[in-house]
């Protein structure tokens, strides 16, 4: 059988033989090319030659391309200090060379020297190349391809956008600020605390009648929702300074006119209407964030969650492809009117995760609304970054963001930073994987900021105990230093952060461990009032700087409902209304678009009785004098009168025909009263 037979029944082809790593040397070559030259005639050794050759290249590499490339690195790797001390192997090889040479014709030898020579000539050029790339003396300029990272940062460097800042106050915020976007989906909590079987379930995904939503970041879409379309809500690059980017929301007209319409169903303070525009455009950012509110009055937490996911996946679809959620270096501004819905949806929507019991989520989005206007803070979200921090137990963290921003901020003066470290650094000490000395000065550290604390806001021990159902004793709450006096005396702005402190975290300091640690640095406070420590001195002088709290503080305590801080709220702040999809608005506002002005009806000297039918109908109009209208305008406004003192006509009509008046009892009833009828 022939061997083309064979190959057919092993089900080969011709070139599909296995490769040998031992015919790419040169030895094996040169023997081929020996053999061929003394098999065939000498008539045919030319023709014989460039046929083993081709076979060779076909047999040995599977690409062509492989050979020019081996070619040029072993030219570039071989040194000339390393030629020179191989002498006789150059020798030897040039010397089986030359006898192969003597069988081929004088043609081939002029072809292969002009090889040589191009070869010879694209190893010198890549050699001059390479010494000028190292020579070089800009860094930019020498970096290697292979460093991506390098590049890239280069890359940014040049274009104005890189991520890291030379200053310091941009790394801080770099490292504080940062979002990862893994934490912003609450799942991903509640499978690390109850596992992926239990969270997902036997949810599985409807193929028949199925949405296509838009992959998001901040919410998973739901196919109940109404199908999306763009409400009319863009977000635009304002400028780019220093590598961090400004943006802004704007509304387009469509939008703006949703809007008036809007606000004129919250003046008339009936939900129908609101849901009446929501059923028009499901995805009005305003009408979500206000019957949200409602729905949640109304104890329906479950509608009112998915109403503030549905506005923040509105606001998703929305945003800029620049718009980064993790890098900490997109900025919205607060006064502008479009850019506050989307401070509040991501609030609200952050307290629904802390309420559902997902606190590292939580922080997350509080990370970001930070970072949003971290100068400015305009929900003011360190005065709750503490809290949520001590929720999800990440300690390290907390120490680390007070660190970075107490420089510029001057955290130690708010209550809720120098508690809240202080039981950061008690909570370290408490962990049994920790060195002992590490945790010694975990601890006493701990001691310190605490008595610290203590002593520049002693009204919060009072009241923390009250709220953590304990007894203080009678020598605490009989000394000046911690008693009524010390409440009564602290200025109004101290005394509304400190309730927002105590309403909120009180739960945090009801362990057993932790009240026994405060119940020894009371002991030690006093202990050194006694003694007049200086330090009381100096706190005692700092309180002055409590006159008036800013605005972003009062907003926050709205936003935060907690009783005991709203309830200290200046005259000021609780006589003006305040809207839910807008509380407390800046002063300085920047408003891009303004609502018109509604045409309001003088006061008239019109009777009850035109009164009561203008309530009944709008259009009524007993007096003689024609309103500022057009004729048009006159003559429809006289058919809608005419129409609606018909149907009312009817009605009464009706009404009258269906009146029944009671029978009176019968004589045989025993249950009549005998001078009921008299």
């Amino acid at each position: 059988m022939s061997t083309r037979a064979l190959r057919r029944l092993k089900g080969k082809q011709r070139g599909q033989e296995a490769l040998d790593l031992g015919d790419l040397t040169l030895g094996d070559s040169s023997e081929e090319q020996l053999d061929s030259a003394n098999v065939y005639p000498p008539s045919n050794r030319k023709d014989s030659s460039r046929k083993a050759k081709k076979n060779k290249a076909q047999k040995n590499v599977s690409n062509i391309y492989e050979l020019i490339g081996d070619a040029d690195n072993e030219a570039e790797n071989i040194s000339p200090d390393e030629e020179a001390e191989k002498p006789d192997g150059n020798k030897t090889n040039d010397s089986e060379k030359n006898d192969i040479r003597e069988t081929e014709e004088p043609d081939e030898k002029q072809e292969e020297t002009s090889t040589k020579s191009l070869s010879g000539d694209r190893v010198k050029k890549k050699k001059k190349k390479k010494k000028t790339k190292m020579t070089t003396e800009d860094g930019q300029e020498a970096v290697p391809n292979d460093n991506i990272d390098l590049l890239l940062q280069n890359l940014e460097q040049s274009n104005g956008l890189s991520l890291q800042n030379e200053d310091c106050s941009g790394s801080d915020r770099k490292s504080v600020l940062h979002v990862e976007h893994r934490n912003l989906n609450p799942e991903t909590e509640l499978k690390r605390y109850f596992g992926a079987r239990a969270v997902q379930g036997d949810q599985r995904p409807r193929q028949r009648n199925r949405q296509f939503h838009r992959s998001t970041w901040m919410t998973n879409p739901k196919d109940s929702w109404p199908r999306f379309s763009r409400p009319g809500i863009s977000m635009t690059l304002l400028q780019s300074k220093e590598g961090i980017q400004y943006f802004t929301f704007e509304h387009g007209r469509q939008y703006q006119q949703v809007q008036f319409k809007f606000l004129d169903a919250v003046e008339s303070m009936d939900p129908n209407n609101i849901v009446a525009l929501l059923q028009l455009n499901p995805y009005h950012i305003d009408s979500l964030l206000q019957l949200s509110d409602v729905c949640r009055i109304q104890e329906d937490q479950e509608m009112a969650r998915d109403l503030i996911e549905r506005a923040l996946y509105s606001f998703e679809c929305a945003c800029h492809p620049l718009f980064s959620l993790t890098s900490g270096t997109s900025r919205l501004d607060y006064l502008r009117t479009e850019n506050r819905a989307f401070y509040l949806a991501l609030y609200k929507h952050m307290m629904f995760l802390e309420k559902r019991g997902c606190p590292r989520t939580a922080l997350e989005y509080c990370k970001l609304i930070l970072s949003l206007d971290p100068d400015a803070d305009p929900l003011c979200m360190l005065l709750l970054i503490d809290f949520l921090t001590l929720r999800s137990r990440e300690y390290q963290y907390l120490l680390q963001l007070h660190q970075d921003l107490e420089v510029h901020r001057n955290l130690c003066l708010l209550p809720n930073f120098a508690f809240s470290t202080a039981l950061c650094h008690f909570h370290l000490s408490q962990q049994e994987d920790v060195d002992p000395e590490e945790s010694e000065k975990d601890r006493q550290k701990a001691d310190q900021m605490l008595e610290k604390a203590l002593i520049m806001f002693p009204g919060v021990l009072i009241p923390l105990l009250d709220l953590c159902t304990v007894q203080p004793d009678a020598r605490v709450s009989s000394h000046a230093f911690f008693g009524p006096k010390s409440q009564i005396g602290q200025p109004p702005a101290l005394a509304e952060l400190t309730a927002l402190y105590v309403g909120r975290t009180h739960s945090m300091w009801r362990e057993t461990a932790v009240m026994f640690w405060l119940e020894a640095s009371v002991k030690e406070v006093l202990r050194r009032v006694d003694a007049k420590d200086p330090l009381v001195d100096d706190c005692q002088n700092k309180k002055q700087r409590y006159k008036c709290a800013p605005r972003n503080i009062h907003r926050h305590v709205l936003l935060s409902e907690i009783k005991e801080a709203t309830s200290s709220l200046p005259l000021e702040v609780t006589s003006q209304p305040v809207m839910g999809f807008d509380p407390l608005p800046p002063l300085d506002s920047v408003m891009s678009y303004s609502r018109p002005e509604r045409q309001h009806v003088g006061a008239t000297n019109e009777s009850t009785l035109s009164l009561f039918f203008r309530s009944l109908l709008p259009n009524f109009n007993l007096q003689g004098g024609l309103r500022q209208e057009d004729d048009m305008e006159v003559a429809r406004a006289g058919q809608e009168l005419n129409q609606e003192v018909n149907r009312l006509m009817v009605a009464m009509r009706d009404m009258l025909a269906n009146i029944r008046f009671q029978e009176p009892p019968r004589e045989d009833n025993p249950y009549r009263d005998e001078e009921e009828w008299d």
